[in-house]
């Protein structure tokens, strides 16, 4: 099935705004009482900006996920693959463990450094898998030292959370993906971000055009590679480190949305960053609700949820290419 490039992002977007309404009356309660006047504090103060948070944190890691597969030519590549998520973990890790910064407690001022942290983190470990792989020429190379840079950084993660016990709590919450914590203040820094990621994968976006054809056409088209790497990666490593530093770890949704969008309409990469954050989002809001409503009064972590689900498409996807042809 293919779809028109303006349908498709209608589509999505009517999905996320549907799961935005689903996520303010679905809550781990159980539905909302519209006629309870203390229901709107949980409402307007609680459910509406967690469901708008999971939105923008699915629409940073989706947008990103696209600018990595289309930065290094690799389907494969997500924002987590090349060890920009695990350095984010490691950043957030050393900041609480030695300012005590609790997200419970953190406030508007506390987010923004939390995401500055993070994204220093996202820096750092896109950093080292490059220079591991001494560039970005050789597909293989850059996965090998991906994996490697993101198994010494989560170690070192874990090192950070033996040294103190005290955030054990907050780093299992992080690893495994959370939303519950996300307020307005969480939603207007994600968006601000997003915006200007999206802003750079936009500029960027004939250059990777150009780039699908090789480095040496896009050279010969005129495409500055070290100016478009630099940009790329500022982009990507900024939409990762605000999604991660806001709700933890959220597995498959950047690898899973581009995927998502090529499958349904093939299209250039300046719409396929943008669709790619609307399907992120969509992505995320929805296992987000199912995470509140399955287990009720428990919430499950929305990692698990999203691993299960981008797991499940991604092997039915690799089910179906890889059948017999008739």
């Amino acid at each position: 099935m293919t779809l028109r490039p303006g349908v498709l992002l209608a589509l999505l977007l009517l999905l996320g705004a549907a799961g935005i309404v689903a996520g303010v009356l679905i809550g781990s309660t159980g539905w909302a009482d519209l006629g309870d006047e203390g229901m709107a504090v949980i409402l307007w103060d609680i459910r509406l900006p967690r469901s708008l948070g999971a939105w923008w944190a699915g629409a940073l890691l989706g947008m990103a996920g696209a600018m990595a597969q289309g930065l290094f030519r690799n389907p494969l590549a997500d924002p987590y693959l090349l060890g920009s998520a695990s350095g984010a973990g490691l950043a957030v890790a050393v900041a609480l463990a030695l300012t005590g910064v609790s997200p419970q407690t953190s406030s508007l001022l506390a987010r923004v450094g939390l995401t500055g942290v993070a994204f220093v983190g996202t820096l750092v470990g896109v950093g080292l898998t490059l220079v591991l792989a001494r560039g970005v020429e050789q597909t293989l190379r850059l996965l090998l030292a991906g994996v490697v840079v993101g198994v010494v950084l989560n170690a070192l993660t874990g090192l950070a959370t033996l040294w103190a016990p005290d955030i054990l709590r907050a780093m299992q919450a992080f690893l495994l993906g959370n939303t519950g914590l996300l307020g307005w203040s969480s939603v207007a820094v994600m968006a601000s971000c997003g915006v200007a990621a999206l802003a750079v994968g936009l500029l960027a976006s004939p250059a990777l055009d150009a780039l699908t054809l090789g480095e040496a056409t896009a050279t010969s088209l005129g495409v500055r590679l070290p100016a478009v790497r630099l940009l790329l990666i500022f982009a990507f490593a900024l939409a990762t480190g605000a999604a991660v530093a806001q709700t933890g770890i959220v597995a498959f949704v950047g690898l899973v949305a581009p995927h998502l969008v090529r499958s349904l309409c093939p299209m250039l990469h300046g719409r396929l960053i943008a669709l790619s954050a609307a399907a992120g989002g969509a992505l995320l809001l929805a296992a987000d609700v199912l995470a509140r409503g399955l287990t009720r009064p428990q919430e499950l972590p929305v990692g698990l949820v999203t691993a299960l689900l981008g797991g499940v498409y991604l092997l039915v996807l690799m089910h179906r290419r890889g059948a017999p042809r008739r």
